[in-house]
């Protein structure tokens, strides 16, 4: 156990939810206590909000830690962690908080732990100003399956904004070490497919429109292509009202990238639909090999890796300098990002280098 503690400032840069995530994750991976401040500094209501809590609350059980501060609106907390131990855990956000984002902070923390977990998380699966689980599982799990990431993920009920409601089952294998990836090479988009749904009691017709409008948008850009966008009614495995819709494409090499979009209070179903094609369009525009949503989930995991990994994305967002930040003062983890140069890349096109720190897992 190293007898450091190291500091962070929650306020750097994107000063969000991440800040926390990523150096919660680190801390109990690397066995170092840590002392986070200024937490969401930048939010409107900074501090820890329920969802933040439950993630920290959820690492410091996995890994038999010490936690202090940890209450809703606290700015300052100190986790000090013990060994990993695998085992069954829960975590709910009473909340319609991202169960994604519970999933963000304790994926990293079960890969190193001394057997496999069971992760019950709880809370919203389709929320605002966070992956939805549909995006988890078609477009996060197969690329964190390069590192050597092993995992299942069991949807058992959707839950929706406000109450939340929604439970999935999260089982994860430790690994002894995770590989460095090459995503570099972007290929031609070969496929086009997703779900447009509705859930509780909202009419089956929004789903259809927001499928249609969809399909109209991303029509007027790419001709060729069978565009399959499934119209669906949830009605047993959700819980609330919702509405959205998941667009997914492919490429020849393996590439995956999404556009997505809720429905709110007063929004057209068909603008809901084109937000997602639109999205969608302007990152398989950006000639990169991941979505801008994907490319600050990956950088935890190219800092961990044994080797250098490289992914090809568009511009750097926010959340991803953010990430780079807190792996680069936490770990000894070298970035580099650079402009792509060859022929196939535009303005908007970058490569993400990282000389990963090769965490190994004693237990294994």
């Amino acid at each position: 156990m190293a007898a450091t503690t190291l500091e962070m400032d929650g306020s750097v840069m994107e000063g969000g939810g991440q800040v926390l995530r990523v150096s919660a994750a680190l801390s109990c991976i690397q066995g170092a206590s840590i002392k986070i401040n200024k937490i969401r500094a930048g939010r409107s209501t900074p501090g820890l909000r329920p969802q933040h809590l439950s993630g920290l609350e959820l690492v410091r059980d996995m890994c038999n830690g010490n936690l202090e501060g940890a209450t809703v609106g606290s700015t300052e907390i100190t986790l000090t962690p013990g060994k990993i131990k695998g085992g069954n855990h829960i975590a709910d956000t009473h909340t319609a908080g991202s169960v994604g984002l519970l999933m963000q902070v304790s994926l990293p923390c079960a890969l190193f732990a001394q057997g496999p977990s069971e992760l019950c998380l709880k809370g919203g699966t389709n929320a605002e100003m966070a992956p939805q689980i549909d995006y988890t599982l078609k477009i996060f799990k197969p690329i964190a399956e390069r590192f050597g990431v092993q995992f299942d993920c069991d949807l058992k009920m959707r839950g929706y904004y406000p109450k939340g409601g929604g439970e999935v089952v999260l089982k994860v294998n430790p690994v002894k070490e995770l590989s460095p990836i090459n995503l570099t090479e972007r290929g031609n988009i070969t496929k086009i497919y997703g779900r447009a749904f509705v859930a509780g009691v909202l009419p089956f017709k929004l789903a259809k429109d927001m499928s249609t409008a969809a399909v109209r948008t991303i029509r007027k850009e790419i001709k060729d292509l069978y565009i399959n966008i499934q119209s669906l009614q949830e009605k047993d495995k959700a819980c609330g009202n919702g509405n959205g819709i998941i667009i997914i494409a492919e490429s020849s090499t393996g590439c995956i990238f999404a556009g997505s979009s809720l429905g709110k209070k007063g929004v057209y179903a068909d603008k809901v639909g084109i937000e997602a094609a639109e999205m969608l369009l302007k990152n398989i525009r950006q000639n990169g090999c991941v979505d801008e949503f994907l490319q600050d989930q990956l950088i935890i995991f190219m800092a961990l890796a044994n080797g250098t990994s490289r992914i090809r994305t568009g511009p750097i967002t926010l959340h991803t300098q953010t990430a780079i930040h807190v792996a680069e003062q936490l770990t000894n983890a070298k970035f580099v990002v650079r402009k792509s140069e060859d022929e196939h890349a535009n303005n908007d096109t970058y490569i993400i280098e990282c000389q990963g720190v090769g965490v190994t897992n004693p237990n294994l």
